[in-house]
């Protein structure tokens, strides 16, 4: 088993990285003689794309994040090849999934689409976590979803695609629109509950987005079997109890090739603790499918080198595939604690092993 050594890569102005071709080739020599072998640049972040899509401009969408359709570039393009050419895998990031935008009104997305947006039982439009949220449950949405990552597979050399905490998810606050309405009054011959909580209800639309993502890993298996179907969710049983995201079932179903559950915490102590709860709730099969995310900064407050390097020790224990750092930035800002952490005392080798290496352990 060759370990997973992942890191995020987010849109300015979280991260300069994508900000030019000279930032990305900059990037990918640090991160090669990081030993990191495995980059998730983000391709899908507050309505744009980060790559010329056909898809959104047959929706009368954005054509390209206007950035990067400034400088008429091709960020996922550029950040694969130059992956590459240092053996590091690509991943690219659905980072907003069903999340529409950061604005307060939905921004272009909504004002295009009105009725694709997420209702909740007060007939508001839904938002959560600063955004305004899609309405995961409707067809049309899904199906819009479904075509943008088909898309990047399909005209990319990528080794797969990842959702999180936004894909497949949404708040438990919606699905009082009137089409998933009629649909839970046709099977339970009642209105969907005033309580979002009720334990039937969520069970009833957390089902609906495993069924998007069972079709989601289908697809993507159709265009290529080897391509790896990714998800870093919220820690479990919180992300059923307020996302909708029923992880156990999706691993249980064979729906994921690798999971990378957010344990963003501030201490070893606390990660600990989010580790031993996946060893109770899910089979000692299904161990080897887990790399965590770890955020070297949570919380306001930075991950030690001594807490970063013992969450790596207890991966291993674990028998864990590897991790998954948050984020790139916050890699560079600590170079001095996490290259000691990563590379003198984690196992970390100087210069990556081979993204096949990586690629074959789950296809």
């Amino acid at each position: 088993m060759h370990e997973i050594r992942g890191v995020w890569i987010p849109n300015r102005p979280h991260s300069q990285v994508l900000e030019s071709r000279a930032n990305i080739t900059e990037a990918m020599e640090f991160l090669q003689q990081m030993g990191f072998n495995l980059v998730f640049p983000v391709v899908w972040n507050r309505g744009y794309t980060l790559f010329p899509s056909q898809v959104m401009k047959d929706y009368g969408f954005p054509t390209i994040d206007p950035f990067y359709g400034q400088q008429e570039r091709d960020p996922l393009a550029e950040i694969i090849k130059e992956a590459h050419q240092r053996n590091i895998a690509v991943i690219p990031w659905f980072e907003y999934g069903f999340a529409a935008s950061h604005l307060a009104n939905g921004g272009h997305m909504l004002q295009n689409q009105p009725h694709w947006a997420a209702i909740d039982r007060q007939g508001k439009i839904v938002k959560q976590g600063g955004l305004v949220w899609l309405n995961a449950f409707a067809p049309e949405v899904q199906q819009f979803i479904l075509k943008l990552i088909l898309e990047v597979v399909t005209n990319y050399g990528v080794e797969g695609v990842q959702g999180c905490d936004r894909l497949p998810a949404l708040p438990i606050a919606g699905g009082y629109d009137r089409t998933t309405s009629q649909k839970y009054r046709a099977d339970f011959g009642k209105k969907p509950p005033q309580n979002p909580k009720n334990k039937q209800w969520v069970q009833w639309r957390a089902e609906i987005l495993t069924d998007f993502l069972a079709q989601l890993y289908t697809r993507v298996k159709a265009v290529k079997p080897e391509l790896i179907v990714s998800l870093s969710p919220a820690v479990y049983p919180f992300c059923l109890d307020n996302l909708l995201q029923d992880t156990k079932t999706w691993v249980e179903r064979g729906l994921v090739d690798i999971i990378h559950p957010q344990i963003y915490r501030s201490s070893f102590a606390a990660y600990r603790r989010e580790v031993k709860k996946i060893e109770q709730t899910f089979s000692q099969d299904a161990l080897p499918k887990f790399a965590p995310g770890i955020a070297l900064k949570a919380n306001n407050q930075d991950l030690s080198r001594e807490d970063l390097l013992e969450c790596i020790k207890l991966n291993k224990r674990i028998k864990f595939s590897g991790q998954v750092l948050f984020h790139y930035e916050s890699l560079c800002q600590n170079n001095d604690i996490t290259e000691s952490a990563l590379f003198e005392s984690g196992g970390y080798v100087r210069f990556a092993s081979s993204l096949f290496k990586i690629y074959s352990n789950f296809v």
